[in-house]
């Protein structure tokens, strides 16, 4: 490899002068946070946190110690190095941080060295021989007035709003495979409760028809009896349906095979925080600053700064442009006199300025772009910060009452049940007629049904507050922020 070891002592002065008149400031207008109008706390009554719970922010609490279920967690983790869609929303921050290395390029010269050689044959018989060794750089734009400088910092606005958009896909993800587990666990809850309801139906039939056989029912009764039945069995096939489609939906989430052992086919049955053993319960009363730190707000945020810098580029195109083509080296007509020292030095340099005089109102136009965009991405940043908000007050609101459902609902089923077990043991009995079981029977087939979907709801609300309030970004051990 050819070292050009004495190119050092060629005068390169334009090149320099070049890059202190590259340092300038940028013409987009300074950048202040949006004061959009969202209270200080949340406008809600207080949830009374659970005995035990961590005064944690949702942010500071890994998603693996939010998930305490090992099944659960194992099938996320796949979920996260498996899923499409978040390679697809990687990829794209990928290729928006390679666009920003792109674009900042051009904050600086592309130098380059080239080593040529010619050799001429006159008529005279007389032969020429040059060797020049050459350093420089061409039609370099000097970013006097920021454009530029604008144009990359836009690019890295935009770089670092799909990196949170990255991160909001990641969280996103997280709740929607713990969603759907959670969603296969009641429907498999509610499928093993249709088929004990159409057994038990189906025993109360059998009692009913042989009753018929000794003239103590009528037909009425029996039909009666059939009712349930057969309402029991449409429960069942529709439930197997369901559960199917719920292993398909979460096999699309994680993106690849699993363990059925992973699976979850029944939810906590203890009605009172039998929750706690799959997912933590979050605090929630915290200022509602943590949505300005969210993802998705932050990623509102960056679009909002990158066309903030695309009106300081659309402003320096009024200005003149000044390009610099520059070269400087040394030529000898002997080779090793270039590496020697012996050469004579070389240089040229090429100024050129452009001013813009008429364009037919092109440089305007793309202001006035630029200001409007800059407008449509300060309504998407506040839009994204009420949105969360809202997300987040109407979480705490189904906090606030989701314990008080589950045990009035868990006392309903034991009072159904005890109901259904009077009432058919007063049936046998011939005390009561048929139609006060088949009653208590259906209240008591409904009760377990709402207290199942109850179940599934007050879990699915814990995942969501935790997602909603930024949870799932704090590196878990091990993990590098």
């Amino acid at each position: 490899m050819i070292k050009f070891s004495k190119l050092h002592k060629v005068r390169l002065l334009p090149i320099a002068a070049a890059l202190v008149l590259a340092g300038c400031s940028s013409m987009a207008p300074d950048y202040s946070r949006s004061d959009a109008t969202v209270t200080n706390e949340w406008q809600l009554e207080k949830v009374e946190l659970t005995q035990g719970l961590s005064s944690q922010q949702a942010a500071d609490i890994p998603w693996k110690d939010f998930i305490k279920d090992e099944r659960l967690e194992k099938i996320i983790d796949l979920a996260l190095s498996s899923n499409r869609s978040l390679r697809e929303t990687l990829a794209d921050v990928e290729s928006a941080r390679a666009t920003y290395r792109i674009q900042k390029s051009d904050l600086f010269p592309d130098v380059d060295v080239s080593l040529s050689g010619d050799r001429t044959k006159y008529s005279t018989g007389e032969i020429d021989t040059t060797y020049e060794a050459e350093v420089g750089f061409s039609s370099y734009e000097l970013d006097l007035f920021g454009k530029n400088r604008s144009l990359s910092e836009a690019e890295m606005e935009t770089y670092l709003a799909s990196s949170e958009t990255a991160k909001a896909a990641k969280i996103s993800l997280i709740g929607e495979v713990a969603n759907a587990w959670l969603t296969l666990a009641a429907d498999s809850n509610l499928l093993t409760l249709a088929e004990e309801t159409a057994s038990n139906a189906k025993q109360a039939m059998d009692i009913t028809n042989k009753r018929l056989s000794y003239g103590i029912d009528s037909r009425i009764d029996v039909a009666s009896a059939e009712t349930i039945y057969h309402a029991a069995r449409s429960d069942i096939a529709s439930y197997k349906t369901q559960v199917k489609q719920d292993k398909n939906a979460l096999r699309l989430l994680v993106g690849e095979k699993f363990d059925d052992n992973l699976l979850a086919y029944t939810l906590p049955t203890d009605t009172y925080g039998g929750s706690d053993s799959l997912v933590t319960d979050v605090p929630a009363g915290v200022s509602s600053d943590v949505l300005l730190v969210r993802p998705d707000v932050l990623s509102a945020e960056h679009a909002l700064k990158s066309a903030n810098a695309n009106i300081g580029a659309a402003r320096a195109a009024f200005f003149p442009s000044i390009s610099l083509t520059a070269t400087g080296g040394l030529a000898s007509s002997v080779l090793s006199d270039i590496f020697s020292g012996g050469a004579s030095s070389i240089w040229s340099i090429a100024p050129s300025i452009s001013l813009p005089i008429f364009d037919g109102g092109e440089n305007k136009a793309n202001l006035a772009y630029s200001e409007a965009q800059q407008q449509k991405y300060l309504a998407a940043y506040e839009y994204a910060i009420q949105s969360a908000f809202t997300e987040v007050a109407d979480a705490l609101a189904r906090r606030a009452t989701i314990q008080d459902q589950l045990e009035a609902e868990g006392a309903l089923v034991k009072a159904s049940a005890r109901s259904y077990e009077l009432s058919f043991a007063r049936y046998e009995n011939g005390i009561d007629s048929f139609q006060t079981a088949l009653e208590s029977q259906r209240t008591m087939y409904s009760a377990k049904q709402s207290l199942i979907t109850t179940r599934q709801a007050d879990l699915v609300n814990r995942i969501t507050l935790y997602k909603v309030l930024g949870g799932g970004l704090a590196p878990t051990e091990g993990e590098v922020e």
